[in-house]
């Protein structure tokens, strides 16, 4: 037999060892550091990477519009991106109205900034101010929120997140939030 090609030769010797082909999808690929898109260190977690999730409820805690982002952002940056997230509500005659009317929230938005933010869009702030007023004053229209995140965190693909693509995970909110407000119809019908 003769030798093989040095073209042959140098493809085969050029990858792993143990491997013929080279530039095989998914073997000797390293995953990315962080953990995907919309990650960032958690500052409460030692460091971990993760994500946070930003939601907007209706009186009833029916999700109105939800985003995430990293674990190092702060919730008064996603103030503004969270709202404009609410789409456009028909009901009576005329132009639908998108926004709320006001908007309950704690203390971690007083802010100028987001006070601003709201008063621009035509939305009251019921926002607690910190040093002033006490956490148990809001805790009436707070505790809203937080019983539709632990309704979203009933779902084992959202308690943790295993995506790495900040599109699919966004998706899997979503229908999150579509089950939770199916829930609501199912229960109101039978009553």
């Amino acid at each position: 037999m003769g030798a093989a090609p040095s073209s042959v030769a140098r493809t085969a010797t050029s990858g792993r060892a143990d491997r013929l082909e080279s530039g095989e999808p998914g073997f000797g690929e390293r995953t990315g550091a962080g953990g995907g898109a919309k990650t960032g260190p958690n500052p409460t977690d030692r460091g971990k990477s993760g994500s946070k999730r930003h939601l907007v409820v209706d009186r009833a805690g029916i999700p109105l519009a939800i985003r995430q982002s990293g674990a190092n952002v702060h919730d008064s940056k996603m103030l503004e991106e969270t709202i404009d997230a609410i789409p456009a509500l028909k009901g009576r005659r005329g132009r639908p109205r998108k926004r709320p009317a006001k908007l309950h929230a704690d203390k971690g938005y007083d802010y100028p900034r987001c006070r601003q933010a709201l008063r621009k869009r035509g939305i009251v702030p019921r926002i607690a101010r910190r040093g002033v007023e006490s956490k148990d004053r809001l805790g009436r229209h707070r505790w809203v929120v937080e019983r539709t995140l632990s309704w979203l965190n009933r779902y084992r693909r959202l308690r943790i997140r295993y995506e790495r693509r900040d599109d699919i995970h966004q998706a899997f909110l979503s229908l999150g939030c579509a089950l939770i407000c199916w829930n609501t119809v199912q229960r109101t019908e039978f009553c």
